[in-house]
C-alpha cells in the first residue's frame, strides 16, 4: 500500500498543494450558508493553520489578512459530508464491478480506491463515512498522513451480519474490530433491496452488539429496509439507521422519539445501478429479480422520504450510498432530495454538514463555518436554496486549510 500511496501522490501532487498555506488566508465571498443557515451579504473567512479563526461580514471587516481568495459571486458552504459511501467500490479493468476473484492486483484496486476519494473530494465532499470495506483504513491513514488528496475517511472495516455468531459473540466481534481501528460498526439487519429486505439480525444479537459498540464510544450503523427490523434497532439503542426504504409513519415516529438518525437514499443509488446494470450484472443478487427490485424501489423511496420528511423531529442526515460509478456525483442526492422529494434547500444542506457532523459526533470540529473548526470550505457557482443543481458546480474546495481545487477567479 505504501509503494502505490507514494505514486498516487505524485500523480496529484500539483492538485493537491499548489495552493497550500502556512500564513493567514482570507477568502470573500458574496453568500454564506454557514451549516444552518443562508446569509446573502459579502463575508471575509480567514483561515490560519488548517482552521477558521475569523468570519465577519466584509463591511466593516478587519484589514484583509495574508493572501485573499476572491470568490464574488460564489456561496461558500462548509465542506459536505456524505454519511454513507464507499470509496473501495470501483469498475475493474474489464468494465465489470471489481470483486475479490477477478483477478486485479491490489496496486490496482488502491489507484481505484484513491481515485474515488480524489473524484468525491473535488465534488466538494470533504469528509466521508465508509461502512463496509477493510480496504478504508489504508486509505484513510494514507489521507491523513497527507500522502493522498481525499476526505477524511471514518470506516467501521468488515460489517457484522447475523451469520456472525450470537450475542456473545457478536460482542467479541465488535471489541476487535475496535482494536483494529474502526471509527464506528456497521451492522446488516436485514436482507439488501434486490432481496426484498426482510429482517435478519435479532433483537437480542443488535442489543448485544449496539450495547457493545455504545460501551467502547463508537456509533452504530444499522442496515435496515423492512419496518421490523428497523423497530429492533432502534429498540437496541443503534444510533443510525441506513436506508429504510419500507418504513412506515410508526417505524419513524419511534425513530424521532428516541432520536435515532436516519440516512435515507432519494435516487442516486438506485438510477447508477440501472445506468451501469451491464457492469453489476451477474455478480451475486445483481440478477433480474434484483434489478426489477431497484426499479421499483425508484419511485418507492421518494415516496419513503416524503414520509420521512413529514415526521416531526425526525433527524434525517445525508447519505448517499455511492458505490461504483457513483464517486463524484454524490450532490446528485442532494438534488433528488429538493427536486423529487420536496425538502428545504437549507435542510438538505444543513443534513450534508451541520446535522451529519453532529450525528458523527464531531460537531466541534467538522460541518459548520465558525471559528475554531477545520477549515473544511468549498464555493459553489450560484445559491444552492435558490438552486440546488449549484451544487454540482463546485468551484473551490479546502480541506484543512489547503486549497484542492480553485476554478474561481485567481488568488489576489
Amino acid at each position: 500500500m505504501r509503494v502505490f500511496v507514494r505514486l498516487v501522490t505524485l500523480l496529484l501532487l500539483p492538485a493537491a498543494f499548489s495552493s497550500g498555506q502556512t500564513s493567514p488566508i482570507t477568502l470573500r465571498a458574496d453568500r454564506l450558508f454557514d451549516g444552518r443557515r443562508m446569509t446573502s451579504t459579502p463575508v471575509r473567512i480567514v483561515v490560519e493553520g488548517g482552521r477558521i479563526v475569523g468570519v465577519e461580514p466584509e463591511e466593516g471587516s478587519q484589514k484583509r489578512v495574508g493572501p485573499a481568495y476572491d470568490l464574488s459571486g460564489l456561496t461558500i458552504l462548509p465542506g459536505l459530508i456524505d454519511s454513507h459511501a464507499h470509496l473501495a467500490w470501483h469498475f475493474n479493468r474489464s468494465g465489470k464491478l471489481h470483486t475479490d476473484t477477478d483477478g486485479e492486483t491490489a496496486a490496482q484496486s488502491a489507484l481505484a480506491s484513491a481515485a474515488n476519494a480524489w473524484a468525491t473530494l473535488g465534488a466538494g465532499f470533504t469528509t466521508v463515512q465508509s461502512p463496509g470495506s477493510p480496504e478504508d483504513k489504508d486509505l484513510r491513514d494514507a489521507i491523513a498522513s497527507g500522502g493522498v488528496p481525499g476526505p477524511t475517511i471514518l470506516t467501521s472495516l468488515e460489517p457484522l451480519t447475523e451469520k456472525d455468531g450470537d450475542a456473545e459473540k457478536l460482542k467479541q466481534l465488535v471489541r476487535e474490530r475496535a482494536q483494529s481501528g474502526a471509527d464506528l460498526i456497521k451492522l446488516f439487519a436485514s436482507k439488501s433491496i434486490r432481496e426484498g429486505g426482510a429482517q435478519t439480525m435479532s433483537l437480542e444479537q443488535l442489543t448485544a452488539a449496539c450495547g457493545q459498540a455504545r460501551t467502547l464510544g463508537l456509533r452504530t450503523l444499522v442496515h435496515a429496509h423492512s419496518p421490523e427490523s428497523m423497530r429492533a434497532a432502534v429498540e437496541a439503542g443503534c444510533t443510525q439507521i441506513e436506508h429504510g426504504i419500507f418504513a412506515t409513519s410508526d417505524v419513524l415516529a419511534l425513530m424521532a422519539k428516541h432520536r435515532t438518525y436516519l440516512d435515507p437514499q432519494c435516487g442516486l443509488v438506485f438510477h447508477n445501478y440501472l445506468d451501469n446494470r451491464a457492469k453489476y450484472f451477474g455478480i451475486g443478487n445483481y440478477n433480474a429479480d434484483g434489478f426489477a427490485a431497484m426499479e421499483k424501489a425508484v419511485p418507492l423511496a421518494i415516496e419513503t422520504f416524503r414520509r420521512a420528511l413529514a415526521t416531526p423531529g425526525l433527524k434525517i442526515v445525508f447519505g448517499t450510498d455511492a458505490v461504483a460509478g457513483a464517486h463524484g456525483r454524490n450532490a446528485e442526492e442532494l438534488v433528488c432530495r429538493v427536486r423529487e422529494a420536496g425538502q428545504k434547500p437549507e435542510d438538505a444542506l444543513a443534513s450534508a454538514t451541520s446535522l451529519a457532523a453532529e450525528a458523527m459526533g464531531l460537531s466541534e470540529k467538522i460541518g459548520r463555518v465558525a471559528a475554531g473548526l477545520e477549515a473544511d470550505l468549498i464555493a459553489v457557482d450560484g445559491d444552492p436554496t435558490k438552486d440546488i443543481t449549484v451544487l454540482q458546480r463546485v468551484v473551490f474546495v479546502m480541506k484543512g486549510g489547503v486549497v484542492y481545487r480553485n476554478l474561481s477567479r485567481s488568488a489576489r
